[in-house]
């Protein structure tokens, strides 16, 4: 019997990181996704992603409550 030995995208094969995940989707779509406690982030970087992040979603649920 013989296997298949291709699959369709996204089946089978490598996993991407949610890292790799995150570039290609920056790179192929222009979207940014970014936590605001990444480290690679300095911190009026981060203070940026924060106040991005409640303009237009508004803010966090474990902000509310501290």
């Amino acid at each position: 019997m013989n296997a298949m030995k291709w699959h369709p995208r996204g089946y089978g094969g490598e996993r991407r990181s949610a890292d790799q995940v995150k570039k290609d989707g920056w790179r192929e779509q222009g979207v940014l996704a970014v936590a605001v406690d990444d480290a690679r982030l300095t911190w009026p970087e981060q203070e940026l992603v924060r106040q991005l992040g409640e303009k237009l979603y508004g803010k966090r649920a474990e902000a509310r409550h501290g």
